[in-house]
């Protein structure tokens, strides 16, 4: 029996999709190996989000190739697809495949064993129109299941590569979707998170469906479904139609993840962002309307090329009156072939890095204003795991529907089981709680 080991770099959707290329090994008889031990096998999923993701990609393949020099070396994913050549030319790589025809991998595999000749199989990924379908009827975690609902994405922000490395924005068959969540629901899992490079453009290549349509259209037809998330989605695609859903669903958690990256029109303008600021908080003071509790958490690229102090402080003082629940901030890193990386006026290391920490003050601040207005209160977590800065405690950790990190004394019983808890202490990034009870059968959850 063969073996295969995968190693996964950059993002959820990787993530995803490597559990995805498994389930086609696993169908062909493969055994799954740990990337550190032998394998005949190696999958590499590859990043090219930054230049960075590039070099850590490029160091992980070449640690496959000395564990094992006779193994099949596969590339797969994002910098396969933007850089096969350069892939292709580290002795050892076998096999190049890119962002689709990742169903076809075990044909190239069996085709390299007769034929021992190195094969690039990446295509012009502009040209694809069509939603790959890849399954994944369950994950290595047991609590959230990612539901990939589309690819690619149109925007070509000057600051990003991945629509070189994705293609253009498909959706997935609305029924290929409800299926696959009825699916996970079946092998467990209570709460779901959709996912995508631009999750929240599904359906704007759908005729008379959209991203609304398919909300609805989960909660009325899976079945058991506890829990819906969305990953992330723009401010732009945030239509009335959307917070309508959000305000009357009962599984539509109360979270959204919106990618705001500059609160400076002019920063915006620059990145080539769709939205000014009025528009953004428009959007906000709408989603309150609907939903007075919901969290809203962000993505902040400081130090953009050009940026001022003064533009800074449009953002920072933008995010502290719109009371974000919390922060990604990243200082802006170039990505060699984007426009913002030839743009003049870069702004100094040690003026970025001494934002972004303004910025992670606040965060932090903001982050446990939001949570103490739940101290006291009886909420509901889906622990994960064992405390992660105590394993050996008798603590354990989950998210509520609004995004609080709770910890709570229990058993390993309560992984996966949607549990009622007393927030005890607020706090970040962990809250403490504690257990009320254990939410069993359906009557209960309605």
């Amino acid at each position: 029996m063969s073996s295969v080991a995968f190693h996964t770099l950059g993002c959820k959707v990787n993530h995803y999709e490597t559990e995805a290329i498994w389930q086609l090994f696993k169908d062909n008889g493969y055994d799954r190996a740990d990337f550190e031990k032998q394998s005949d096998v190696y999958v590499i999923n590859t990043c090219t989000v930054t230049n960075t993701g590039d070099k850590k990609s490029r160091q992980v393949i070449r640690r496959a190739i000395r564990q094992n020099p006779d193994a099949v070396i596969c590339v797969t994913g994002c910098y396969a697809q933007t850089s096969p050549a350069e892939i292709m030319a580290i002795p050892g790589v076998d096999i190049v495949v890119g962002t689709q025809e990742r169903t076809k991998m075990l044909d190239y595999i069996e085709q390299f064993k007769a034929e021992r000749k190195p094969i690039n199989a990446v295509g012009n990924i502009m040209k694809n129109r069509v939603y790959e379908e890849l399954d994944v009827p369950s994950f290595t975690d047991r609590t959230r299941a990612s539901l990939k609902i589309q690819e690619g994405c149109n925007n070509f922000c000057t600051f990003c590569i991945i629509p070189w490395a994705r293609g253009l924005m498909r959706s997935r068959d609305p029924e290929e979707v409800v299926r696959q969540a009825q699916q996970l629901v079946d092998a467990g899992y209570l709460e779901i998170v959709l996912t995508g490079i631009h999750t929240g453009g599904y359906g704007e290549d759908l005729k008379d469906y959209n991203l609304a349509q398919l909300l609805r259209d989960i909660e009325s037809q899976v079945k058991g479904l506890k829990r819906l998330r969305i990953s992330s989605i723009e401010a732009s695609q945030l239509s009335d139609d959307v917070i309508d859903v959000l305000r009357d669903s009962k599984i539509v958690v109360r979270h959204l993840h919106i990618p705001i990256q500059s609160g400076s029109n002019t920063v915006l303008k620059r990145m080539r962002r769709k939205y000014t600021m009025e528009f953004f908080a428009n959007r906000l003071d709408r989603l309150r309307e609907a939903l007075p509790d919901l969290a809203i958490t962000s993505d902040v690229i400081v130090g953009f090329p050009g940026e001022t102090e003064e533009e800074f402080m449009e953002t920072y003082s933008f995010i502290r009156d719109q009371r974000f629940s919390e922060l990604h901030v990243f200082p802006y890193s170039k990505r060699t072939g984007t426009p913002a990386a030839r743009m003049e006026d870069q702004v100094p290391e040690d003026v970025k890095n001494e934002r972004v920490h303004r910025l992670i003050t606040l965060n932090d601040q903001l982050a446990v204003e939001y949570a103490a207005r739940f101290e006291g209160e009886v909420l509901e977590i889906i622990p994960e795991e064992k405390y992660k800065l105590d394993p050996t405690s008798n603590l354990y950790e989950g998210y509520t529907d609004n995004y609080l990190k709770v910890i709570i004394p229990g058993s390993e019983d309560l992984i996966g089981k949607l549990t009622r808890v007393k927030i005890t202490k607020a706090g970040y990034p962990y809250n403490e709680g504690q257990f009320v009870r254990v939410l069993e059968n359906v009557e209960e959850l309605v």
